[in-house]
């Protein structure tokens, strides 16, 4: 098996098609059919469960495309960029550390002077014409546009990830939840790359779907208190220490030895591996990667990857990362707005600190109905944040600078019942078509019988498109009513069902099989007699009759693992 044998499947039953392809179609760019849709929609709905209901994440959804600041703040209009060489001949552009990947173990890590060298000295040509590979240069990532029309028109970028809207939206979020720390907020949606190079199918994509979730902590308690129950999980990880020595421990040992930084990184590197394995990652395929310091992202202190062994080799399917206080910090540069969390003392201690002391008689007469905003906002401001003969202020939610002789600074004495901090941030950020790629790719099994050789998609039941086929094992009447009432009854109940009555029984299993769906149900002449159904297993093929007036609740039990199927056997 390899890639082109899971597109090919996916292309044909409805998972994933190429976008435009009437017209050619377009590098990077795929379309998710029926069932490609019904199963990344069932992927989202566990992952959004297991936040939001498990774990009391909050969801947001924040908009596409933002202006140039917000990108500027962000630090992808700097540092968002991949090595770009073009032929010098006929100019095919290429990213460098793809033709570096079979000369270096991660040619990523690599500075543009090493992959110059690396290039010449391997003898790297252009893969089309042969032609000589141009110098290293950086490309940025960003889809640029234009937000207005014409003069009043502002730069904007289409997002690169879905994080900054949580960011941006922190003080609406703090309040929101009483501004207590920690609190998580999820965001699921689109991003855009525009990639130098798209290849491995959906694997690198220049429009995509994501899954983030950002955990604002204190950065002074980096503990969960559901740690306990995940401590003991048995987990695969490669530490960025020399030769990439591959290791199993515990969480716990991770944590005791000091592979995994903290608490919460450990804690969501292992809830991120619960919920891989449950929407169908093979965990004898899955370890998680702590990224190299030279390759570690603009914003992360730490990162791991949650990679999958897929035909194209180990790949980043996660990114758990601790960005610490970067991100917060950057917008509340950019925005001079502050977003803080509020460390409360035990009891109020006697401080001194400088202040702003607006001087409103010189206020009125210069500022008229704005010098009482004004007035406050310095008297909120911090000093240090005086520049230039003048500092900047937030007055009626638009920036303005006020001149050092509105205010003088004085020293003051004053209780203060606790400090403010920048919240520190854990980010598991989840690539939505890559996880699907791989739950695919994994669920891929070619077996072989006395007719031949056949398809069946082992999918997680949670993550298949359609949970149960439902066949009247001949289409009369007789058997058919029964079969469209039991279809009726699953649809009723929000089970996705494939009624078909057509061909022989074998081909419609194997029709089932092949779209990964893990139980079928036939009514025969016997369901006419005692009322009971025939239920198939995907995946041993066994089958066992079952009471018509149980079989709704046996068949939710075992698309919810509450049961399994060797329990009905029994």
């Amino acid at each position: 098996m390899n890639s082109a044998d899971v597109l090919s499947l996916c292309k044909r039953r409805g998972f994933i098609w190429p976008a435009y392809e009437i017209y050619g179609g377009i590098a990077g760019l795929y379309d998710y059919g029926p069932m490609g849709a019904a199963m990344k929609n069932n992927i989202v709905h566990v992952w959004r469960k297991a936040y939001t209901l498990g774990e009391g994440f909050v969801e947001i959804d924040a908009d596409t495309i933002g202006p140039e600041i917000v990108f500027k703040a962000s630090g992808h209009l700097d540092k968002f960029s991949d090595a770009l060489v073009s032929c010098v001949k006929c100019k095919t552009p290429y990213r460098a550390d793809h033709l570096l990947k079979e000369h270096h173990p991660n040619p990523a890590s690599l500075s543009h002077g090493d992959m110059d060298d690396l290039i010449q000295k391997v003898g790297v040509v252009c893969m089309e014409c042969g032609g000589e590979i141009s110098k290293v240069e950086d490309f940025n990532l960003m889809f640029k546009t234009m937000i207005g029309p014409g003069a009043i028109g502002r730069t904007g970028y289409l997002r690169p990830e879905t994080a900054q809207g949580m960011f941006y939206n922190f003080n609406s979020l703090h309040r929101h939840m009483r501004e207590k720390l920690p609190f998580g907020v999820i965001q699921i949606g689109r991003g855009y790359r525009n990639e130098i190079s798209p290849r491995q199918g959906v694997i690198r994509l220049r429009e995509f779907n994501m899954m983030e979730a950002e955990l604002f902590i204190d950065p002074k308690d980096k503990t969960w208190p559901r740690f306990d129950a995940i401590k003991q999980d048995q987990i695969r990880l490669v530490p960025n220490e020399p030769g990439d020595t591959e290791l199993s421990v515990t969480l716990e040992e991770a944590l005791k030895k000091g592979i995994i930084a903290n608490e919460v990184l450990a804690y969501f590197v292992g809830f991120t591996q619960r919920f891989l394995v449950t929407v169908g990652v093979d965990p004898e395929r899955l370890r998680f990667r702590q990224h190299l310091k030279t390759e570690m992202a603009h914003y992360a202190a730490d990162c791991w990857d949650a990679e999958a062994l897929l035909s194209f080799g180990w790949t980043e399917i996660v990114g758990i990362a601790d960005r610490g206080c970067w991100d917060l910090s950057r917008h509340i540069e950019f925005s001079n707005v502050e977003m803080n969390g509020f460390r409360r003392y035990d009891e109020p201690v006697e401080v001194e600190k400088e202040v702003l002391k607006p001087k409103y008689g010189m206020l009125g007469p210069q500022f008229k109905a704005k010098s009482s905003a004004v007035g406050k906002a310095l008297e909120a401001a911090d000093p240090k944040l005086i520049e230039d003969g003048g500092i900047t202020v937030q007055v009626d939610g638009a920036p303005m600078i006020i001149e050092a002789k509105y205010f003088d600074v004085a020293r003051v004495k004053e209780k203060v019942s606790g400090e403010k901090f920048v919240p520190h941030v854990i980010e598991p950020s989840h690539g939505l078509d890559r996880i699907m790629y791989t739950c695919l790719e994994h669920a891929y099994t070619e077996k072989e019988d006395k007719e031949g050789k056949y398809l069946v998609m082992r999918l997680a039941p949670l993550s298949a498109p359609i949970k149960l086929g439902i066949f009247p094992l001949m289409g009369k009447d007789e058997l058919a009513k029964p079969a469209m009432e039991l279809d009726a009854e699953f649809r009723a109940n929000e089970v996705a069902t494939s009624y078909d009555d057509s061909g022989s029984i074998g081909r419609r299993y194997a029709r089932m099989d092949e779209v990964g769906t893990p139980y079928c149900v036939t009514v025969d002449y016997q369901t006419l007699e005692d009322d009971t159904v025939t239920i198939r297993d995907r995946d041993s093929t066994a089958q066992v009759r079952v009471k018509r007036s149980i079989l709704l609740k046996t068949v939710v039990d075992l698309l919810n693992g509450k049961r399994s199927f060797a329990d009905l056997k029994g």
